[in-house]
């Protein structure tokens, strides 16, 4: 609990150290060398009206692609791992590198997000945010000698703290930390109590300084609840939310994809996504930086229909080249603002107030694209106040989810967060943890039980191929049967004396996607996989027969 008061404290803190870097870097590049200044969030005192200075927009891809250079150069010199959105970075860490993150990435990524957002980058603070912060966490791990289960705890309350200070949000930054790390519906239930707690101390702090407001101002209109009838709108605007939330990914990765194609290095990469976006920006500056002043002009029905359908593709391109480059930023904004205009479009086209609809295709959308569909709810009624959406959001955040499932399945990428793994059997992090509970069956139940223990999925776990050391010299692998194996045709109560005596112990036979127990009349075939507890000294001859897998 102190650790977690802790970390809050540092994510208000890193909140608005960013934030005052951020309008620093946007005063400089955007401001004095641009002369153009976009609207700002009024919760956040920016700026209604926006402002165009005497040389039009024509210096805005000079300064976007100037930004991109320096962060390019900064990147690569002292940090690459801060390039891209920082969130899939610290997803990654959670359940690759036993949540380490290195000490110098948050700082690094500090500068870099500032200067790539505040020179005009198509990207969001989410990103920045969730690395910072989720950083902290993890060097604070490293300096009071926390090591696995602790260390993964710390890096999601400092994720939390981060991002709940960042958008005002408690409660969806609390559960967004612990939802994202997983593509299907899976969560860390454990840490929930404590990235719950963290982020209300950050919010707590972070309102002390800027107030209680949301980040957006929305009308009263949107305090009443929705005409029943009007609910077929929103049905009808979570499907269309579900094929956006398609094909962004896609886009995303296909920038993503194209950039690390090019023959040049990740120095440069950034300045030529940072002069694609400033071009797009010639036509539609609307695309630089988040966008909230633009989000708040769609909430108040100010934009026309052409504008809003442009604007949906437009920052969908920008944001990939800004990001998918190796720019500094995140995605959760830029994806808010594909939401937010899809839903003033739809709002327009079947004539009802604005506010309800952007709020709402602002979740659905962003709940789709990244898989977090509860976060996502929370975070988005958190940061309008538009609290009496809950249900017509959740109506349209299921059914965007479901369509974006479906439809993505037979597409590369299915998620803007590209590091997820689909459950907590597929995660790195849990694999020493589901293989003390595998054991535990097997020493309480016997092998016989093996096939009904429905939670485990020994399968998921094993194909990772990492070594798991046992007790005793011992370790628990699995290899497929060799075609020219004597094992071939053979019985599993015959195979034991071919299998090393007293040293190696058939645990379970995995047959296509079925795990069976080893009974004594299973007949072993070629391609059938073995897990096996082996003494390391018997190996040599385990691995005659079988080949790893």
């Amino acid at each position: 609990l102190f650790d977690t008061v802790a970390l809050g404290v540092v994510g208000a803190v890193a909140a608005q150290l960013f934030t005052w870097l951020l309008r620093l870097s946007t005063d400089l590049f955007l401001g004095r060398l641009a002369g153009y200044r976009p609207p700002g969030s009024l919760n956040e005192g920016g700026a209604t009206p926006e402002v165009i200075g005497a040389h039009g927009l024509w210096l805005i891809p000079v300064v976007t692609t100037l930004g991109g250079l320096i962060v390019g150069l900064i990147v690569e010199r002292f940090a690459p791992e801060a390039e891209g959105h920082g969130t899939d970075a610290a997803i990654k860490a959670f359940h690759r590198a036993d949540g380490r993150i290195r000490a110098r990435v948050p700082f690094v990524k500090l500068v870099a997000s500032a200067i790539t957002i505040g020179s005009g980058g198509a990207a969001g603070r989410e990103g920045p945010m969730a690395l910072i912060t989720g950083g902290v966490g993890s060097w604070y791990a490293s300096i009071t000698g926390r090591e696995g289960r602790d260390r993964r705890f710390l890096l999601m309350i400092g994720l939390a703290a981060g991002l709940s200070a960042i958008f005002r949000s408690p409660i969806g930054a609390a559960l967004f930390a612990v939802e994202v790390l997983y593509a299907d519906m899976e969560f860390e239930p454990g840490a929930l109590l404590y990235t719950v707690l963290g982020a209300i101390v950050a919010y707590a702090l972070n309102g002390m300084v800027v107030g209680w407001q949301p980040l957006f101002r929305v009308p009263a209109l949107i305090g009443q609840l929705p005409n029943p009838r009007d609910y077929l709108w929103y049905i009808v605007l979570g499907l269309a939310a579900g094929l956006v939330a398609t094909v962004l990914p896609v886009v995303f990765y296909g920038a993503h994809d194209f950039f690390r194609r090019l023959p040049i290095g990740l120095r440069w990469r950034p300045a030529v996504g940072g002069l694609a976006t400033g071009l797009i920006a010639l036509a539609f500056p609307q695309v630089i930086g988040g966008g909230y002043g633009w989000m708040q002009k769609a909430i108040d029905g100010q934009l026309a229909l052409g504008t809003l359908g442009a604007l949906i593709v437009a920052k969908s391109v920008a944001m990939s080249a800004t990001v998918g480059s190796g720019g500094s930023g995140g995605v959760f904004a830029p994806i808010l603002f594909v939401g937010a205009m899809l839903g003033g479009a739809c709002a327009v086209i079947v004539h009802q107030p604005a506010a309800p609809f952007v709020v709402v295709g602002m979740a659905a959308v962003f709940a789709g694209a990244a898989h977090v569909p509860i976060a996502t709810m929370m975070m988005v009624t958190e940061m309008t106040g538009g609290y009496t959406l809950l249900v017509p959001a959740s109506l349209a955040v299921v059914i965007s989810y479901l369509v974006q499932r479906r439809l993505a399945r037979g597409f590369k990428y299915r998620c803007v967060y590209e590091a997820q793994v689909p459950s907590r059997a597929d995660s790195p992090a849990h694999h020493t943890r589901h293989l003390e509970i595998a054991l535990r069956i097997l020493n309480e139940k016997g092998l016989r039980n093996v096939e009904h223990a429905g939670e485990l999925d020994l399968l998921s776990l094993l194909r990772s191929g990492i070594p798991v050391e046992l007790p005793g010299e011992r370790r628990l692998v699995v290899g497929a049967i060799r075609p020219e194996s004597a094992l071939v045709g053979v019985t599993v109560e015959a195979s034991g004396a071919l299998l090393g005596n007293h040293d190696s112990n058939i645990v379970a036979l995995i047959r296509g996607e079925h795990m069976l127990a080893p009974r004594p009349d299973i007949v072993l075939g070629k391609g059938d996989r073995l897990i096996l507890v082996t003494a390391v000294s018997a190996l040599p001859g385990v691995w005659k027969h079988v080949a790893p897998w």
